[in-house]
């Protein structure tokens, strides 16, 4: 019977003795008592061979000295120490703390976690081995080679992801840009950056601006939503959603898309656009809309697409298909649009399209109006001062055609011929030439404005004077014509071959400028997930592992012992019985 219960006996001390597997001891040069920090407490010294080792659960803890607490199967190591957790996490620092019960440690002074990817600084760090975590709230430095230096007065490592999570006054250095937020997840393996918080990040020719972002750190492109913004130097790049590659200077937006050259003070709108910084290239699409802001009347241009080009000094843009400009007292139309900003030159291109799809349908060519004037041709030039904003002069090539209503819409005033050459005034159109086989049908009246007759005559220049209500129509080189009264002018003779009143297209608002422009569908950005706010390190589970590891007869620490171990703000929110996370009797603080 004796036997028996020794053999029970035994084999319970055993299986206590692995249920705490305890800290064990694998080399000490010198071991000493310590009556005064009480029974069981040993003092172990390295020798001139090695330091002191001990190993616990795939643990290795290295150090010049240590004070082990057997009864609270807890160490204090002391100079130079250093603990390794298999192959891959390395921490150095001048002093640390490790309980074999609750498998949690402390380090302070010179600490450095080295992990494959990344090397973390700190003066104080807590390490968690049961939820593979390791946290600091004392500022740290995390290095990682091909992402830079990132520092935070908060972080905390995930083993088992491999992500830092980086909490107040962030600042990421790299070689290329610097970064600061307040809120910054970081994955070492993949170098992924989430980020959460007002955000920039200021490269040498740009700074970016988000409140939500991605950016991958060893590719160097970046997602961005909410408020994200892109200042080029001369241009600001604003989206709903934006891309970024900074290794090929390439930037492209979603909705809501506005582009600012801060220089020419010009503004390009639309819902997708791209800029190449390195070629100087804006292209805007989705119901593009480009702004040439002046200080009387600001220019408005539309089209399916936009491209702006050129250097600061000397921008282009271009608008492709269905093309439309306006201002106050000028609007046009054509196929394409190209309109040189230094030079003040705006050329508006054939349209190669038809009204119909009848045989003997009329072309339907790039127009201008500018008041009652209808200007069309095959190429329209418009020439501006670009310092004085006002309209100078208009060329049109090939198939000019001017049509005004009379001034009591009797019918329409026109002039055609091979070329038209215009002068404008205050940007008013005053004088007219119209080149080679020009022809006119002119409605002609008095003072009184009441009508003397129709005028209708061929010549081989005819030059367009306009003062106010008054058209002086001088012919040169006349080939024929005659006025004929009213009631004697034939109705199928009152238009001239190739006639085409287009009022009905003419833009009167800027709004208009999108009347023919199909339904526009935005597309449903995503974007991030909303931020989950980092959860507390010291929490209640990990409290309660503390008491549970605690001795039933221990005594409490005071709160200043303790708060070498947790926070003087868990302290004060935890009760006092589970504040002791070492569990140790602590020797007073030198």
């Amino acid at each position: 019977m004796f036997t028996v219960l020794f053999l029970v006996l035994s084999f319970s001390a055993v299986s206590q003795t692995e249920k705490l597997k305890k800290i064990r001891v694998e080399y000490s040069g010198f071991v000493d008592s310590d009556s005064l920090r009480g029974p069981g407490v040993s003092v172990f010294t390295r020798d001139n061979t090695q330091q002191v080792h001990f190993t616990h659960e795939g643990i290795n803890l290295w150090c010049d000295q240590a004070v082990y607490y057997e009864k609270e199967d807890f160490i204090e190591a002391y100079s130079n120490v250093v603990m390794k957790q298999g192959d891959t996490i390395t921490m150095s620092a001048k002093y640390s703390e490790y309980s074999g019960k609750t498998q949690l440690a402390y380090a302070s002074g010179d600490v450095v976690l080295t992990e494959p990817q990344s090397v973390l600084t700190t003066d104080k760090l807590h390490f968690d081995r049961i939820k593979q975590q390791a946290f600091y709230q004392t500022k740290g430095k995390v290095v990682r080679d091909t992402s830079g230096t990132i520092t935070s007065q908060i972080g905390r490592y995930y083993m088992d992801s491999k992500k830092y999570q980086f909490v107040q006054d962030v600042v990421l250095v790299n070689p290329q840009y610097t970064l600061n937020t307040e809120h910054l997840d970081f994955y070492t393996e993949t170098g992924h950056a989430y980020l959460y918080g007002p955000t920039t990040i200021v490269g040498e020719s740009n700074t970016i601006y988000a409140e939500r972002g991605f950016y991958d750190t060893n590719n160097d492109t970046g997602y961005f939503v909410k408020n994200s913004k892109i200042d080029y130097e001369n241009r600001v790049f604003e989206g709903d959603s934006m891309y970024f590659d900074r290794k090929i200077s390439f930037a492209s937006a979603t909705n809501n898309i506005t582009v600012t050259d801060t220089i020419n003070n010009s503004v390009a709108r639309g819902h997708y656009a791209e800029i190449w910084r390195a070629k100087d290239s804006v292209f805007i699409t989705k119901r593009a809309l480009a702004i040439t802001v002046q200080e009387k009347d600001s220019i408005y241009m539309h089209s399916d697409i936009l491209m702006v080009t050129g250097k600061p000094e000397h921008r282009i843009t271009r608008a492709y298909y269905n093309a439309k400009i306006f201002k106050s007292d000028l609007s046009g139309k054509a196929d394409s649009i190209h309109a040189d900003h230094k030079s003040g030159l705006t050329q508006l291109i054939n349209l190669a399209r038809f009204s119909s799809t009848e045989a003997f349908t009329v072309k339907r060519r790039p127009i201008l109006w500018n008041l009652g004037n209808q200007m069309t041709g095959d190429t329209i030039h418009l020439i501006s001062n670009p310092k004085t904003e006002q309209l100078d002069s208009l060329l049109v090539f090939e198939n000019a055609f001017l049509i005004s209503k009379d001034t009591l819409d009797a019918g329409y005033n026109q002039i055609k011929g091979q070329r038209l050459i215009g002068l404008f005034k205050d940007n008013d159109l005053y004088n007219v030439d119209i080149i080679k086989n020009a022809e006119v049908i002119n409605y002609s009246r008095d003072d009184n404005q009441d009508l003397i007759g129709i005028n209708k005559s061929k010549s081989g220049k005819i030059n367009l004077k306009i003062e106010d209500e008054f058209k002086i129509i001088t012919l040169i080189d006349q080939v024929d014509g005659d006025i004929w009264p009213e009631s004697q002018f034939p109705e199928n003779a009152r238009k001239l071959r190739g006639f085409d009143w287009r009022e009905e297209e003419r833009p009167k608002s800027v709004e208009d400028l999108f009347k023919d422009d199909p339904p526009l569908v935005l597309p449903v950005i995503k974007g991030l997930d909303d931020y989950i706010p980092q959860e507390e390190f010291f929490d209640d589970a990990l409290l309660q592992r503390v008491e549970d590891a605690k001795p039933k007869d221990a005594q409490k620490d005071d709160e200043q012992k303790a708060s070498r171990t947790i926070p003087k703000e868990v302290i004060k929110k935890a009760d006092s019985s589970k504040v002791n996370t070492l569990q140790k009797p602590r020797k007073k603080d030198n």
